[in-house]
Formats: C-alpha cells, structure tokens, sequence
C-alpha cells in the first residue's frame, strides 16, 4: 500500500525521510523554505511544491521534519484552516512538553497528529539500527506502519505525546556526554602529540566494555540500594575525578566537561552519603515534579 506524503523541511534528515518514501513508491510532494534544497528529490520524481500551502493541498499524510519548536508553528499555523481531518506526523527534535503543546494545538484544529523522535543520523534511515520512537494517535501509527517501517524500527510509547521526545532527549544526554569526554580524553592524549584517531582505537573498546555495566547500574538505581556490597563509593569517586581535573590542568586542558560531574559527587558526600556507591547521583538528578 503506498501512501500520499508531503513532507516538509528538507535538511539532511528531512531529505533522507522524503528519499525513503520516495524509493518505495510513494507519491511524494516535497517543500523547503530554502528551495534548492528540493532539487534533487524532484528529479527523483518528487512534487516539489513552492509554497506551504500548495505542499499541503493535496491529500496524504504531512510529514515535518524541521529545525525546533518555534518552526514547527512557523511553518504550520499559516496553513491551519487547511490541516482540519488531516494527519501530522512531527518528526522534529522538541521538548516533551513541546510535543505536548503541538499534540495539543493539532487537537483543538481537527488535526490528528503522531509525534516522532528518530535514533539515527540520515545515513542510516532505512538501514540497520535506524529506530524512531513514536507517541500520540495510536490510530496513526497502525495505519501508516508500512511509510514508518521504511525509515527504521518503529515504536510506539503510547498516546501521551510527549513521551516519544522525553525517550529522545534522555537517550541524547547519553550520548552527547559521551562524545563530550571522549573529546576531552583526545584533547588529554593530543596535548603529547597523540592524534584522536589513534585515541579513538584506544577508546572504543574500552567504552564498550563499560556500557555492559549499565544493566547493573540500572538494577542499583531501581532498587534505591546503594550500600550494597561490589559498589564503587562515592569517596572513591571523587578521588577518581579529583585526579582526572588534575591531570587535565597540568596537560593545558580545560576540565570543564568533568566539574559538572566532580560536584554532583561532591554534593551528596556533603549531604552525609560519602559512602554509598556512585549510582547515587541518580538522587541527585532524580525529578521532583
């Protein structure tokens, strides 16, 4: 079953979405504020449409792919008298309390709409370990499996909006704190002339070997056990971290990325807890709304 789709926002996401779709025979109506953008998808055989409006006329799914929040309603609200008893799936990174808002906004418009939140770079969307997460209209996300699927494993969290975006952002801090420290280590190690390829063939494996810990980690955390035995202390920790600030003083390297963490460690050894293990920050950190 092929599926009329316009999307809109052609970046490098956009546009791998919008060729995916494309590839497997749907008929496809493109748009970007920046037209050029749209070019290649339409001698693919693309509708590319000049305007929001003219994009959004025909019949199908609207699929948005933008940069925030703020463009989502830049590009949507002057074409809202046409959305009424359409489909809306948002595939641009937000807040979940802004999918909430969008899911909200289409609601009181007749506008049924599925939030998404994709788990991959372009290169990989239709390839192996592209996954996008979805929430929303449950009824969408059955009916349009088959345009989903194409783009990666599809899940669906359920009819709160939110939560597709609030899985998005959590798995992003992950990631981005990640990168953070391993460009920390490489400016370590590149401070004596070693370059962060060399580093990186160091690094990788060593990474890999520490995400095994964190079904462990997750086990203490959902417990609210952190005296039990095998645990690394929060002391120890901070030692640990006290050395690495050290160390990256002395190698002319700002310790910035480290301090946020050396004084989550620091605060809860003040507030009495010196001697639990270190999966303790989730304390710290944890929501109180």
């Amino acid at each position: 079953m092929t599926t009329s789709t316009t999307f809109l926002g052609l970046g490098a996401m956009g546009s791998a979405l919008a060729a995916a779709a494309l590839d497997a025979g749907h008929p496809t109506t493109v748009w970007n504020r920046t037209p050029h953008r749209a070019r290649a998808l339409g001698e693919r055989g693309a509708t590319v449409a000049d305007t929001v409006e003219k994009a959004v006329a025909g019949a199908g799914v609207i699929v948005a792919c933008l940069f925030d929040h703020r463009s989502v309603h830049d590009v949507l609200d002057p074409v809202v008298d046409g959305l009424s008893g359409r489909t809306v799936i948002n595939l641009t990174t937000t807040t979940p309390d802004e999918a909430r808002e969008i899911a909200a906004w289409a609601e009181e418009r007749g506008v049924t709409y599925l939030d998404g939140a994709i788990m991959a770079v372009p290169e990989m969307i239709g390839g192996p370990g592209s996954e996008i997460f979805y929430s929303g209209a449950g009824t969408v996300f059955e009916e349009h499996r088959p345009l989903l699927d194409l783009w990666g494993a599809s899940t669906y969290f359920g009819p709160d909006a939110g939560l597709a975006a609030l899985y998005d952002v959590a798995m992003l801090a992950g990631m981005y704190t990640v990168f953070a420290g391993f460009v920390h280590g490489a400016a370590l190690v590149g401070a004596e002339g070693v370059s962060a390829t060399r580093f990186a063939e160091r690094q990788m494996p060593f990474l890999t070997a520490m995400v095994g810990q964190l079904a462990g980690l997750a086990a203490t955390v959902d417990a609210a056990d952190y005296t039990g035995a095998g645990q690394q202390s929060l002391r120890f920790t901070e030692t640990a971290l006290d050395t690495l600030m050290r160390a990256s003083t002395d190698q002319g390297v700002d310790p910035a990325v480290l301090r946020p963490v050396h004084d989550i460690v620091r605060r809860q050894i003040a507030a009495g807890f010196g001697g639990h293990g270190t999966a303790r920050m989730f304390e710290a950190l944890r929501s109180t709304r």
